[in-house]
């Protein structure tokens, strides 16, 4: 089921529409990637790439229009320039997440006004000579290298990403995840050492926990009871850890757990060794490790392949890193 938006909810949300189509960057095991790519810069979507395109040229000698291919129905002319409908379907995937949901025929005459704007700004700004820019040129240059990047790295994992070598690193996976000792447990996080010590004093007295956690804590998971789930004791911060695997299930801590986030005070739900989820269900994980290893493997050989010296800050040249 697609949201439901008002026309003014659709008109606010398209307020930001120029902030949300400039490219973000995203830091993913996968390494760089562009968010909203190279199209986006400008004008959001395929309006540079459509400014881009020469107006088209009659062809005497046709005497039917050839079947034009999905999406590249016109959707609109600007001095000769057209705009397809892939463009604003591409233009559609740069926006918020809950317009990308939205049907398309509930925003597009406002994407399409944005992207026929941007093709008028872009050209405007091709007659002032802008293009020529050096500030523009050096960003061009950036989301250039992004890009490139981010088709390199894809290119190198859609090629390593097969059926056996997923199995085989599910193999490693599985062997990881068998027979580790999980604990499930929940935790209430306080500001004050004081606060924490009044939340241990209710508990005494046969108060709730997650009725405390749900009216006390600070951390947002306090609305689910403070449930942290359950976790391994290198995936919790070391002095949640130590206490909750120290503790038997059922008890709470009888004194506050300092943290650099505060204040806690921690009940254990159950403890266990884990199993390891079947292939088909850690199938998105280990696609995601497999990813990884390829970047990594393929950074070891590019730097192995290259002469690269760094600096600090002060000039002076930095020892190489063993990566």
């Amino acid at each position: 089921m697609h949201p439901s938006f008002s026309a003014a909810g659709v008109q606010r949300l398209f307020l930001n529409i120029g902030t949300a189509m400039r490219p973000r960057l995203s830091f993913t095991p996968l390494g760089l990637t562009c968010a909203a790519g190279l199209a986006a810069v400008i004008a959001g979507g395929g309006a540079l790439l459509a400014a881009d395109r020469p107006a088209p040229q009659p062809n005497p000698a046709a005497t039917m229009p050839a079947p034009m291919p999905p999406g590249s129905t016109i959707v609109a002319r600007v001095d000769g320039t057209e705009l397809h409908l892939s463009d604003v379907e591409a233009a559609q995937q740069s926006l918020p997440p809950q317009v990308q949901k939205m049907p398309l025929a509930q925003i597009y005459p406002m994407l399409l006004d944005r992207l026929v704007d941007g093709m008028l700004i872009t050209e405007a700004g091709r007659k002032a000579h802008l293009d020529q820019d050096p500030e523009v040129q050096l960003r061009l240059r950036r989301y250039e290298d992004r890009l490139i990047q981010e088709a390199y790295l894809n290119r190198a994992i859609k090629a390593a990403e097969t059926e056996d070598q997923l199995k085989a690193r599910y193999q490693t996976f599985a062997k990881e995840k068998a027979g580790r000792e999980e604990v499930h447990a929940r935790h209430i996080l306080v500001k004050t050492e004081a606060e924490a010590k009044a939340i241990i004093a209710e508990l005494d007295k046969g108060a709730d926990f997650a009725e405390l956690a749900k009216k006390d804590s600070t951390d947002p998971g306090g609305k689910s009871g403070g449930d942290l789930g359950y976790f391994g004791h290198d995936d919790m911060v070391k002095e949640v850890a130590d206490t909750a695997f120290a503790l038997p299930a059922g008890q709470y801590t009888k004194a506050p757990v300092k943290t650099e986030f505060g204040w806690h005070v921690i009940k254990v739900e159950d403890h266990r060794v884990s199993t390891p989820p079947s292939f088909d269900e850690a199938r998105q994980e280990v696609s995601q490790l497999v990813a990884h290893d390829v970047v990594d493997a393929k950074l070891k050989e590019l730097r192995s392949a290259a002469k690269v010296e760094t600096y600090g800050l002060d000039g002076k040249p930095l020892p190489t890193s063993a990566k």
